[in-house]
């Protein structure tokens, strides 16, 4: 292993640490980033813009000076990061991964991006997504197609594929990314990396479209552990005024994930929640990850909600979100805009108020439908994918065991009929079929218990010692 591997390869935690203490410099350790992203970037395609070496290099020295004057730190300081190219960053190229917005550079920071620089983070780059984040396969016309680090010629998944790959590539210590109908959980399954979704409101979204209604969005963390996962959220995480469904607790209380006593954990899980089509290799995975929770000591059950409607829901809503958002740039740029994002949208436009209250009433007896189930469970167990990763040439999965799929969506019904309870859900590593692919699996939590998710996770992950298979670059 080389000096720049081994620096690249730090838990986020120990890297911050080192940085806070001076053991390590920001020069240093921009450097091996650097060069870490300049060799592999190009074969993996994670990240999308990258700013100049000098004015990269500058920041790292301008960190360096902050913390040798003995100015007070925050929890990333000096630490490389590059922003999922949905989050605007003030005055670097931020182009929503769409030909439409190519040349689009913000005076302004997303709330995500204000957060990592209020904590020392140094922003060096945007990472790839699928155009507007519509997909679970992170390819554009204006950068390409990322690569999956565990077999180039896989998908990463999306639309967080970017910041997944870039992850399990070590090229990024710790990534941001947003998450709708999996686009956190996808890819973090896909690059054998951890993604959470928190609860609504538990990250403030700003600026935002909708906040009410159709939101099904929402900004998370993504590391190659637990610990590093809750740094993130760390600084993420704690209320805004400017989001009106923000949650007015702390971010700091995530800075820790304590151990938890598995046997005191009871389970609910299911592989296909009993109407899902799904891989045999994803099957089995799950299966085996299942006993891994029984050898920890855990009350495993076979119980879940009802969620066979929770997918018109999603689709209802993300309609009525990509109407909002898209609908206006139809009439201008229809022409280079994807053909699946185009035909989103126009369902989006098409929707009534019936089928909006329709769709809220059904999302609330859901809601009620899985607070039942948290009443007797502490977790709800699931795939995080229903496939393997595939080929990167393909859209989208047209076919699952011979089940045909009607659109681009369908294939991740196991993560959009989550979204819609708004619950806090982590997709951790849960081994690898014979070819060498990644799978994960889902933990989904109480309402607001996003902590105890990542205690369940954390000794989900020392057991089973997944996450720690690096990619054969």
């Amino acid at each position: 292993m080389t000096a720049t591997h081994q620096l690249c390869s730090l838990d986020a935690t120990v890297l911050a640490g080192l940085l806070q203490s001076g053991a390590v410099s920001a020069e240093n350790v921009m450097s091996a980033f650097l060069e870490r992203i300049h060799q592999f970037n190009p074969r993996v395609n994670a990240i999308c813009t990258l700013i100049d070496e000098d004015q990269a290099m500058a920041m790292a020295r301008d960190a360096d000076k902050r913390r040798s004057s003995g100015q007070p730190l925050g929890p990333l300081h000096g630490v490389p990061m590059a922003c999922k190219d949905l989050v605007a960053v003030k005055g670097m190229r931020t182009t929503f991964g769409s030909r439409a917005m190519a040349n689009n550079v913000p005076d302004y920071d997303h709330l995500v991006a204000e957060r990592l620089r209020s904590a020392g983070a140094l922003i060096i780059g945007k990472t790839n997504i699928p155009e507007f984040g519509a997909g679970s396969h992170t390819f554009n016309e204006l950068f390409g197609t990322t690569n999956n680090p565990y077999s180039l010629d896989r998908t990463a998944g999306g639309s967080s594929g970017g910041a997944a790959a870039a992850l399990a590539a070590r090229m990024l210590p710790l990534a941001d990314g947003s998450d709708m109908g999996g686009s956190l959980r996808n890819p973090a399954a896909f690059c054998n990396v951890v993604g959470l979704r928190p609860s609504m409101g538990r990250v403030p979204s700003w600026p935002t479209a909708m906040a009410w209604q159709s939101r099904l969005g929402i900004e998370g963390p993504m590391a190659r552990n637990v610990d590093d996962l809750a740094l993130l959220l760390s600084v993420l995480a704690g209320p805004d005024s400017r989001d009106p469904r923000s949650l007015n607790e702390p971010g700091s209380q995530f800075r820790t994930v304590d151990d938890i006593d598995p046997s005191e954990l009871r389970i609910g899980y299911s592989a296909d929640l009993g109407f899902l089509p799904l891989e045999p290799a994803v099957r089995s995975l799950f299966e085996s990850a299942i006993s891994d929770f029984h050898a920890m000591g855990c009350e495993i059950s076979t119980d879940v909600p009802e969620l066979n409607d929770a997918m018109d829901v999603f689709r209802t809503l993300r309609a009525n979100f990509y109407a909002a958002m898209c609908g206006p740039m139809l009439e201008q740029h229809r022409d280079i805009l994807k053909q699946t994002l185009v035909a989103n949208t126009e369902l989006g436009l098409k929707l009534s108020a019936q089928d909006l209250a329709r769709a809220d009433v059904t999302r609330t007896e859901i809601y009620q439908r899985m607070h039942r189930f948290f009443e007797n469970h502490d977790a709800l167990v699931l795939p995080s994918t229903q496939v393997m990763p595939f080929n990167k040439d393909n859209e989208w999965v047209e076919q699952i065991n011979g089940t045909p799929m009607s659109d681009y969506l369908e294939w991740m019904t196991i993560c959009c009929v989550v979204t819609v309870t708004d619950l806090p859900v982590i997709s951790v590593p849960c081994g690898f079929d014979e070819l060498g692919l990644p799978a994960g699996l889902q933990i989904v939590g109480r309402p607001g218990a996003d902590l105890t998710v990542m205690k369940i996770a954390k000794a989900f992950m020392a057991k089973t010692r997944h996450g720690d298979r690096e990619p054969l670059l």
